[in-house]
């Protein structure tokens, strides 16, 4: 027998993720995101769902560009940092470990063991959330995760 459940969030389980970005002025920012998903594999794809009251929302549409972060169970005391503390009101990567990514000008989360620059190229208001269609420039993922054809083997990482 089967019951009715509520509407909101029922696709799960979905990945948590922090998105870093960089505004056109410089300043750097992370949040947690919920809505996030792989929408193309020709070309590579992402959708990712963010409400536009946001702070780093704006940071977005500036540079056009994002990295999408995969969190893994030992970053959630900064996960939950990272998603709960607003950018207007902090320098929230002060006491985190970043990179420069590669390809896009924008920070790159070093503690996660999944990160994938990417380039805006289209949107849709969906109600509460944009979703922000993301070309894939480029995946980092640690060595050991990277099966011999180059995929990832998600079964090796400890997500959140």
């Amino acid at each position: 027998m089967k019951k009715e459940a509520i509407k909101k969030n029922s696709l799960a389980p979905k990945p948590n993720i922090l998105v870093t970005c960089k505004g056109k002025d410089g300043r750097e920012n992370a949040l947690a995101v919920a809505y996030a998903g792989n929408c193309s594999y020709d070309p590579p794809m992402l959708m990712v769902g963010i409400v536009p009251s946001r702070f780093s929302y704006n940071l977005i549409k500036e540079s056009g560009v994002m990295v999408v972060n995969i969190v893994t169970k030992d970053f959630a005391k900064e996960y939950k940092y990272l998603g709960t503390i607003s950018g207007r009101d902090e320098d929230k990567l002060k006491d985190i470990n970043t990179v420069k990514a590669d390809l896009i000008d924008c920070p790159m989360l070093s503690d996660c063991p999944v990160n994938i620059e990417g380039t805006i190229v289209d949107s849709i208001m969906t109600g509460s959330h944009e979703m922000l269609i993301v070309k894939v420039e480029k995946v980092h993922a640690n060595e050991e995760l990277i099966n011999e054809d180059g995929s990832i083997d998600f079964s090796k990482v400890d997500l959140l």
